[in-house]
């Protein structure tokens, strides 16, 4: 019997603690011999990333306990955090390398002897963050594993240095930071973890410099490896100011692949750098007689740079990704020379390329978007996938069969399905009739519905980067509104990736006016065509969504409400050193030069309108966030009430949390007082929420 209540008011069985408990996804899939290994949340274990593995009989086992939490710190998003491989001497058994959240120390660990604890690789420094790594390459025949280290040198969040570098698996290197090589120069800002060639000649990698963000361009960078071990100079392949390359690899035949986006698109390429060889530097005169001679060069086949570059499937689509993390992966090769590829335009497929032919195959299967974490081992392909009914899971692949199936963290109704939404995938018109992406949840439940003469309200999401990407998949904290009757929907607004270079770069200089139009236009359509009612919309978002609400709310009379949840507010302070090395620059693409632009920094952050803000709202924030630190919301909140105007408002401070939530007790409140705001300004009437206590 399907029951008639107002919107809001719906029961449902999604509560907040069912939400948070499947928060988060795995990620960093590998394998270690014949067995799939990744990383996995954990949020009622203090939020910890647990390492999981595949045991041949199909148990998973969580391969540390707690509070061992496998998570690096490296641009402080992190990177890919361990790394795994057989012993090529002896009896089999599986070596492991993992970074240590805590510590950020690099730790060995052997888990057929789990009575042996793992033991440190790298020493600890006193200095500012310390050291930390990423993105780990086991070398077992040469007796290290390459990272990338990002190295602190002074207390401040820029006083910081990265290299690739090789540490020793015989421990020589916990204690004394000497014996640490270093790889490359530290020529470049940022790198990303060396790609070691097949026959061990040549190293491949990533590198890019402030201003760029790896999205807007990168350097693919390729060096002799001498018999020594050591890095010849690198030159310059492939990428530049204006193309991102995202990932390289090596093929099984000694070329290289990469996927760059020089046609507007990161598309995939092979570079033939077989015939690359060190050459001797011309003469100088001058030189004569020198102590230090000149370094010798690589001499690549070809002049023009990225001139033996060929394109393997040129489409307008996606294979590639926004670098946010060290050591995502988007394709890998197999042995025969085909390509495991993650590709597509809004939503993602994963599918084996044929080079020779551009023909790509996709698999089937009820997942439509697969993450940015790919790992093959002879035939097979493993992955990370989920759909509108399906969480994240742990996908595997047989290519000689074409057989798919789930492997890890396989989903589980934890409710009826009826009770998940059902999604639409829409299209509006913003300003000037450019096209905004966006994912329509509207209100669903199987045993209600509202009276024939209401509209229901909807909270517009705004995502995160906000070079980023809301995915069409199952996402209980959507369902645990959708499911009480709040629609929500989530916009692509411009700016996003997977919609090409073209519509990633609408947001160059226009942060804070192109991602706050294309949400109100959405949000404003739906309210045009009857699908949402006009004075109930509200906005929320975290990070640079955070941001989008808030500048949405003092900017805008477009919503009644907004939860902002670990926001920038205050463009200048932000530009000026109160968040991290790796985007403390990202704001002269999307505002920009502070020098040459400073009122336009004024003239858009939120913390300088607190004047503005006329509708109540939610802050929610993380007293360890270092990216978005709290003192931009206590700034804010001190501007809000020293107006004297009574705008009612709720600021909650989470202990232990820092840029995103991971804690299954935090995500309940937060979820919990967020229903309640809406409950109080759209008159709703939600059953078993506490009520969230607003300053007026």
């Amino acid at each position: 019997m399907v029951h008639t209540q107002a919107y809001g008011s719906w029961p449902s069985p999604i509560d907040a603690a069912l939400a948070a408990a499947h928060d988060g996804q795995p990620e960093y899939v590998g394998f270690v011999g014949d067995e799939a290994w990744w990383t996995e949340p954990r949020p009622t274990e203090a939020g910890r990333r647990a390492l999981v593995r595949r045991r041949p009989d199909g148990t998973e086992q969580s391969v540390l306990p707690a509070p061992w939490n496998v998570r690096s710190r490296v641009i402080e998003y992190g990177g890919r955090p361990w790394a795994g491989a057989e012993r090529i001497e002896g009896p089999r058994d599986p070596l492991i390398v993992f970074v240590n959240f805590a510590d950020q120390r690099l730790y060995a660990y052997e888990p057929e002897t789990p009575e042996r604890a793992p033991r440190p690789l790298t020493p600890l420094s006193p200095v500012g963050d310390g050291l930390r790594w990423a993105d780990p390459q086991l070398h077992l025949d040469r007796g290290e594993v390459w990272c990338v280290l990002e190295e602190f040198t002074g207390e401040g969040p820029s006083d910081v240095r990265r290299v690739v570098a090789a540490v020793p698996l015989d421990g020589s290197a916990a204690e004394a930071r000497d014996a640490v090589r270093e790889l490359t120069d530290g020529t470049h800002r940022f790198v990303t973890g060396a790609r070691l060639a097949p026959d061990g000649r040549h190293a491949a990698w990533i590198a890019w410099d402030h201003p760029r963000m790896p999205w807007d361009g990168t350097e693919l960078l390729l060096a002799e490896v001498r018999e020594d071990g050591v890095f010849g100079p690198a030159q310059t392949v492939a990428g530049g100011p204006e193309e991102s390359v995202c990932q390289v690899e090596w093929a099984a035949d000694g070329t290289l692949l990469y996927s760059g986006d020089a046609s507007g698109w990161w598309n995939l390429y092979r570079l033939d750098v077989r015939g690359c060889r060190e050459v001797p530097p011309a003469r100088d005169d001058a030189r004569r007689g020198a102590d230090v001679r000149p370094a010798p060069a690589l001499s690549v086949p070809a002049t023009p740079q990225g001139a033996l570059a060929r394109p393997l499937c040129p489409r307008d689509e996606e294979f590639g990704g926004p670098l946010w993390k060290i050591g995502l992966s988007w394709f890998k090769p197999l042995e025969g020379g085909l390509v495991a590829v993650v590709h597509g335009v809004g939503a993602t497929s994963l599918g084996i390329l044929d080079p020779e032919t551009g023909e790509v195959v996709d698999t089937a299967g009820p997942w439509t978007e697969w993450s940015s974490s790919v790992a093959v081992h002879g035939t097979r392909v493993v992955g990370v996938a989920a759909s509108p009914r399906t969480g994240t899971e742990v996908v595997e692949l047989d290519t000689c069969t074409g057989r798919t199936r789930v492997i890890g963290a396989a989903h589980a109704d934890p409710v009826d399905p009826a009770y998940y939404p059902e999604p639409q995938i829409r299209t509006f018109a913003g300003p000037d009739g450019r096209d905004v992406h966006a994912h329509i949840y509207p209100p669903h439940n199987p045993t209600h519905m509202a009276p024939d003469d209401e509209l229901p309200p909807f909270v517009v999401w705004a995502h995160g980067g906000p070079t980023g990407h809301a995915p069409l998949v199952l996402d209980l904290e959507i369902a645990y509104f959708t499911s009480r009757g709040i629609g929500v929907a989530e916009v692509n607004y411009g700016g996003s990736t997977g919609y090409g270079r073209e519509y990633r770069n609408r947001l160059r200089e226009q942060w804070g006016v192109v991602d706050v139009e294309d949400c109100a236009a959405v949000a404003l359509a739906l309210a045009t065509e009857g699908t949402a009612d006009r004075d109930r919309l509200a906005i929320r978002g975290g990070s640079a969504g955070g941001w989008t609400s808030a500048a949405s709310l003092t900017s805008t009379d477009v919503y009644a409400c907004g939860t902002v949840i670990y926001p920038i507010l205050d463009l200048t302070g932000w530009a000026e050193g109160e968040t991290h090395d790796f985007e403390s620059r990202y704001l002269e693409t999307l505002v920009g030069p502070l020098t040459e632009v400073p009122a336009r920094y004024a003239e858009r952050s939120p913390a300088e309108h607190a004047d503005r803000l006329t509708v109540p709202f939610l802050l929610l924030q993380g007293l360890d966030d270092v990216i978005c630190p709290p003192a931009q919301c206590e700034r804010f909140l001190a501007r809000v009430e020293s107006e004297g105007r009574r705008v009612p408002h709720a600021y909650i401070a989470f202990e232990g949390e820092g840029h995103g939530f991971r804690r299954a007790d935090t995500m309940v409140r937060a979820l919990e007082a967020e229903l309640s705001l809406y409950a109080q300004v759209f008159g709703l009437h939600p059953t078993g929420i506490p009520t969230l206590e607003l300053t007026k």
